[in-house]
């Protein structure tokens, strides 16, 4: 039977070199082999349930529903309106909706490639006078316009304009700042979990699933956590039996791509350890344009982010400073 995965909306928008609008993107590198698991041992985050309103900016991850982080954005001194915080994505973009409340005509002759988890598609682009939140300041540029299929938000806040800045995501709170970093070290309280970038902005930390080591994309505009197929089968060597079930992920441009679902052991990343139930392996169409497909990747989402109290990260330091939630919320955290 097949079942439909939680949507993976945006998991990585990236404009290629094929974009009409000559966007310009990093030359591809080699994938990073993983260094040898770590010696500490990790504090496990597990799966919580959260009760409260809706919130207006950040959302923490529920069993029912998926988190979200979205940025206040004030665009051509309008609004603000909530785009979408996305790690995996290399340019910002809005939605029609968006850019019609603008007032601004869609440009159907100038177009660029959207490329999501599991395809691609030919979009417009619209003109941007300015785009701001926090410290945060990009001014005259053209915005690629995608589906209008984010959970509620009204774009996506991508990495162009983040090197250097430190965001800080408190889900308790619900609140998001976006500041100049001064290369702040983690506070007492904090983990800290180096990460690295390849391929110009993506960002990518070590992380080991079921002692098989592991490229982890750092992606917080995807709603689920995805490996590729060398992770699911790395994964089975070490396993006697794997209960495979079909899956359907749909990615920003709508496109379906089916993989296979199955149970997962602990997630261990830095400091963490992530009790993982299941997740869908498939080689996306997003692993094969960032040539991962021959080693263990996966994609770390909203599902597991969201499961934080605080989130923060610091470009210029190249980490991420992460806090649990408190025990009583929590359930099974332990420290380490």
């Amino acid at each position: 039977m097949t079942a439909l995965a939680p949507v993976a909306l945006l998991l990585a928008l990236a404009l290629g070199a094929e974009s009409s609008a000559q966007v310009p993107v990093s030359a591809p590198d080699q994938v990073p082999v993983p260094v040898p698991a770590p010696v500490s041992v990790p504090t496990p985050l597990d799966p919580i349930a959260v009760t409260g309103d809706e919130p207006r900016y950040v959302a923490p991850t529920r069993r029912d529903r998926i988190g979200r982080i979205w940025a206040p954005v004030v665009i051509n001194g309008q609004g603000p309106f909530r785009l979408v915080l996305d790690t995996g994505a290399s340019h910002s973009a809005l939605t029609a909706r968006v850019a019609e409340a603008l007032g601004i005509s869609l440009d159907t002759g100038h177009t660029v490639m959207l490329r999501g988890a599991t395809g691609s598609a030919r979009v417009p682009m619209v003109p941007v006078e300015s785009l701001e939140v926090g410290d945060l300041l990009m001014q005259p540029r053209q915005l690629p316009v995608v589906p209008d299929a984010l959970g509620g938000a009204e774009g996506i806040l991508g990495t162009d304009g983040l090197a250097n800045k430190r965001i800080h995501i408190d889900f308790k709170r619900d609140r998001i700042t976006i500041k100049r970093s001064r290369s702040e070290p983690a506070d007492e309280g904090f983990i800290a979990i180096p990460v690295r970038f390849i391929r110009g902005r993506i960002m990518v930390a070590e992380a080991y699933m079921g002692g098989v080591p592991t490229l982890a994309v750092i992606d917080t505009g995807g709603q689920a956590t995805l490996g590729n197929v060398a992770l699911r089968e790395a994964l089975a060597e070490r396993r006697k039996r794997m209960e495979l079930e079909a899956d359907e992920v749909i990615g920003a441009t709508l496109d379906i791509q089916v993989g296979d679902r199955t149970a997962t052991p602990s997630l261990i990343m830095g400091g963490l350890r992530v009790s993982s139930n299941a997740m869908t392996f498939a080689d996306f169409a997003i692993f094969e344009h960032w040539k991962m497909l021959d080693e263990p990747a996966m994609l770390i989402g909203m599902d597991v982010l969201g499961l934080l109290d605080t989130l923060i990260i610091d470009y210029r330091r190249k980490e991420l400073q992460v806090k649990l939630r408190d025990r009583g919320a929590r359930g099974s955290v332990f420290g380490t």
